[in-house]
């Protein structure tokens, strides 16, 4: 149920419709189908390191111990802010969704009651943000099978009166939209719409028997993936031209001209934007929930390595990392604040530095994987000792890295395009990528870290939280 939380998200519910609005009907749909192949890629890659070694830290361990100590080191920071901005960001669209009910109440009255119950569900165990995540996922798989239900309904005509058929998916003569320029961009939008998935190595440093349970949630994430994202892409295509002007303008500032608010009230269904609404707020609160586990665990994994203060590394008797968490929370408080007063451009910065940083991570996976493979069948180790094999290697590693790599250089290619060059807006956009760069370049030197050789490379095991 992580898996599937992590995998569906706002980035179905609302910015798939503009996805469709850009690229066509066909552009969006193979747009979301090849990342989401490089995301079971990378899932299966995850999957065989975490099998392996359980690491409530994994991304900053694996790098470290299969690449360099420096990646490890950059790669922790980078996973850590990711979450801790990505909570700030979630705190206040969790604002914004509660204004539909409460449009003159005050956004901080929200965000701070969202932080406090997100507080309580990771604070006593991690029980309680297992149980969160999964009865969150379970709203959103709900919503989306009925929506399935209903949306394959009115293409065949048993609600909407008479069938919808196919013609919308052609319309103007062809399934695609926009070019290639187009289709690129929906890549970048699908990839944020992916992003969390691999939340799913962190709990298993937590889980109860990760070596059956996690290759489990592996092997389907694909098919999660078939279903919800491009089933569901294909039904609002099929119901709703891509000329639409709702679509366009869908976003979790507007829920009325969400895609599945549009199908829903197609078929009937009154109260489909308040419904909408709460399933939205389901969406945030989850993002918020797997924001505070996993920028919690990953700040005890960096203290535990020495690479963060010492204090951070202490759990409490039932295991909670309490001093990373309380950090966290505070982080993404005074982030949030940064944003209600006055203080916006700071605020802005902050998201725009974290905008990379999921498909750094990413990247940072397939390395470790494939140098992971490399070294341990070069130490004599056999492959048929490993809980979990990924498929595909080395094609499945290479695949996710140079797509990362295209993803990540290619995300203001527009701003290149037309003889004027947005030195602000390339800024903006490409600002997480020497961040990153420093980080790294800046603990190897001050450590004189090297690359780790494939012989060298460390495949003892040790104790969890």
């Amino acid at each position: 149920m992580i898996a599937i939380g992590g995998a569906i998200g706002t980035g179905l519910f609302v910015a798939s419709g503009s996805s469709i609005s850009t690229a066509g009907p066909g552009g969006a749909l193979a747009a979301y189908l090849i990342i989401g192949i490089m995301v079971y890629f990378l899932m299966t890659s995850l999957g065989e390191m975490a099998t392996f070694l359980p690491e409530a830290g994994s991304f900053e361990t694996y790098a470290t111990r299969y690449v360099d100590p420096a990646f490890g080191f950059a790669l922790g920071w980078n996973y850590w802010y990711t979450w801790a901005t990505t909570l700030a960001a979630e705190l206040a669209a969790g604002a914004i969704v509660m204004k539909y009910w409460f449009p003159h109440s005050p956004s901080i009255l929200w965000s701070a009651i969202f932080l406090c119950l997100l507080l309580l569900l990771n604070v006593g165990s991690v029980k309680g943000y297992g149980e969160g995540e999964f009865w969150f996922a379970g709203i959103k798989v709900v919503t989306i099978l009925a929506f399935l239900v209903v949306g394959i309904l009115m293409i065949f005509g048993v609600l909407s009166g008479k069938p919808v058929g196919f013609g919308n998916f052609t319309l103007g003569g062809t399934p695609f939209h926009g070019g290639a320029m187009s289709l690129f961009s929906t890549f970048l939008v699908a990839g944020f719409a992916f992003q969390g998935t691999e939340v799913v190595g962190l709990a298993a440093g937590e889980s109860e028997n990760p070596a059956k349970n996690v290759p489990r949630a592996i092997r389907q994430v694909f098919w999660r993936i078939l279903i919800f994202y491009v089933l569901a892409i294909f039904v609002i295509a099929m119901l709703i031209p891509y000329t639409d002007p709702n679509l366009l303008n869908s976003g979790v500032n507007n829920v009325s001209v969400s895609p599945f608010t549009l199908v829903f009230q197609r078929a009937g269904f009154a109260f489909a934007a308040a419904v909408m609404n709460a399933i939205i707020l389901t969406a945030v609160l989850s993002a918020g929930n797997s924001a505070v586990y996993a920028s919690t665990r990953m700040l005890w994994a960096l203290a535990r390595e020495g690479k963060a203060p010492r204090a951070l590394g202490k759990v409490n008797s039932r295991g909670v990392p309490v001093n990373a968490l309380l950090v966290n929370i505070a982080f993404a408080f005074v982030s949030f604040l940064l944003s209600l007063v006055g203080h916006q451009q700071v605020y802005t910065w902050m998201m725009n530095a974290a905008g990379l940083t999921g498909f750094i991570a990413w990247l940072g996976i397939a390395i470790s994987h494939y140098r992971f493979r490399r070294a341990y069948v070069m130490q004599g180790y056999d492959l048929h000792d490993l809980a979990y094999r990924a498929k595909w290697y080395p094609f499945g590693p290479i695949f996710s890295l140079v797509l990362c790599l295209v993803v990540i250089l290619g995300q203001d290619l527009s701003g290149f395009v037309g003889g004027h060059i947005n030195w602000l807006g390339v800024v903006a956009t490409y600002v997480s990528i020497p961040l990153f760069v420093i980080v790294w370049l800046g603990y190897k030197l001050v450590k004189k870290t090297k690359i780790v050789p494939l012989n060298e490379c460390d495949f003892t095991k040790r104790s969890q939280l």
